[in-house]
C-alpha cells in the first residue's frame, strides 16, 4: 500500500454563497466516510483560515526563528488535505475525483514518500 496526500489551496475555492458551502459539507463527509469503510483514510481535515493564528519555523539561517502569521501569502495557503493508502496512483485518482466532485474544486495528489 502506498500512502497519498490530496489537497488543495484556499484561492481555489472561489467564492460561493454559504448555502453553497453548507450544501457541500455533507458531500465531502460522506466521501470521507467511504475512505473510512473501505479502510483507505489515514486523515483528512480542512486547515483554520486565519493567517493570525499561524505560526512559522524557519531554520534556514543556521538559528531557528518562530514568528507569528503565515509563511506564504494567503494565495499560497493550503485549505484541506485528506492522506490516504491505497493500493495504487489509479486507485488514488478515483478517490481524489470523487473529492474533488464534493467540494467542487480541484485536488491534487502527490505520492508520500
Amino acid at each position: 500500500m502506498t500512502q497519498y496526500l490530496i489537497y488543495f489551496n484556499q484561492q481555489w475555492v472561489g467564492d460561493h454563497s454559504p448555502e453553497w458551502f453548507a450544501a457541500r459539507g455533507p458531500l465531502a463527509n460522506a466521501v470521507v466516510s467511504d475512505l473510512r469503510d473501505a479502510g483507505a483514510l489515514v486523515f483528512a481535515a480542512g486547515v483554520h483560515e486565519d493567517d493570525d493564528a499561524a505560526f512559522t519555523a524557519d531554520a534556514t539561517s543556521g538559528t531557528t526563528v518562530i514568528t507569528s502569521g503565515a509563511f506564504a501569502p494567503a494565495e499560497q495557503r493550503i485549505g484541506g488535505l485528506t492522506i490516504i493508502d491505497v493500493a495504487d496512483d489509479d486507485t488514488a485518482k478515483e478517490w481524489a475525483g470523487r473529492i474533488a466532485e464534493a467540494c467542487g474544486w480541484p485536488q491534487e495528489v502527490r505520492q508520500v514518500s
